[in-house]
């Protein structure tokens, strides 16, 4: 359980991260036409890499500590688990001053997925529950779901139903989205799993932390595959790219890799990263 003990009891660091421009090795940019925003967790700041490479920028959020699951709304809006504070923050897309969402009594929160209607999803971890926090500002509501331990990681398929990593359970559950009962996803041999994405042929993608590797789960039920990368060391946070390309935040080697669709293993270019967490990726539908 390395990686959910290091979110919840790792040293604060100060360190500023470094920059690496996306091309300084002569290399074509290691991410796509797209920002991939990074939360450095150790760091206690958030990154975004410009599309198709260049030097990061922090994100204009101030006060976060041990910083790991995000999602960005279409409009731009960043929401980040602020995780050593119990509290989730929104960054708006238009520049304007940080926010704190609206909850009640959370616990390390950590992954967050969006509808979309807006309803932000938090994996409430040491609660040991889903919250949702609906657009129309009516309130917090607890997901209906049965024998989580220390959730972590959280996945929208395009019908809406909420696909949750169970760390502890060493499962990931469905919850469906017309309210039906709670469903074990078919996997083998998961070991504390973390992240959670969608492909876009609706193939689900699981950071199987506690093995070093991410697997994928065929959308038609076919045979779970492990993903072709590398020198994976408690893979966490995932994210794709509009071109289809797979990003792993690679927490215990402080960097982050691309899986482009064509094949090949990449590290993107970020010096001074220290326990990457979250990730995320604008859709190819929103505008940046």
């Amino acid at each position: 359980m390395a990686a959910a003990l290091m979110l919840c009891a790792a040293p604060v660091a100060s360190a500023a991260p470094g920059t690496t421009p996306g091309t300084a090795d002569g290399h074509p940019p290691a991410h796509g036409a797209a920002p991939l925003y990074i939360s450095d967790y150790s760091d206690n700041t958030v990154l975004r890499l410009p599309p198709g490479g260049g030097a990061p920028v922090m994100v204009a959020v101030t006060g976060l500590i041990r910083p790991t699951g995000m999602v960005l709304a279409p409009s731009g809006d960043l929401y980040i688990s602020d995780t050593g504070n119990n509290r989730v923050v929104r960054v708006p897309g238009d520049g304007g001053p940080q926010s704190v969402v609206p909850t009640t009594d959370l616990s390390r929160p950590i992954g967050l997925a969006l509808n979309a209607d807006g309803d932000l999803y938090i994996a409430d971890s040491f609660n040991d529950r889903v919250v949702k926090v609906p657009a129309d500002g009516s309130g917090q509501v607890t997901v209906p779901t049965t024998g989580l331990l220390h959730p972590n990681g959280l996945a929208l398929d395009t019908a809406g139903n909420l696909f949750v990593a169970d760390f502890v359970n060493d499962r990931v559950v469905k919850v469906p989205a017309d309210g039906g009962p709670q469903t074990t996803v078919p996997t083998t041999g998961l070991s504390q799993p973390t992240g959670l994405a969608f492909g876009r042929g609706g193939d689900l993608f699981v950071s199987d932390s506690g093995n070093d590797r991410v697997v994928r789960l065929p959308a038609g039920g076919g045979p779970q595959r492990t993903v072709p990368a590398v020198g994976l060391n408690s893979p966490y946070g995932l994210a794709f790219d509009p071109a289809g390309a797979l990003y792993i935040a690679d927490f215990n080697n402080d960097r982050v890799v691309k899986l482009p669709v064509r094949g090949g293993q990449r590290t993107v270019p970020v010096a001074g990263l220290r326990t990457p967490a979250g990730l995320a990726i604008p859709s190819e539908r929103a505008g940046y």
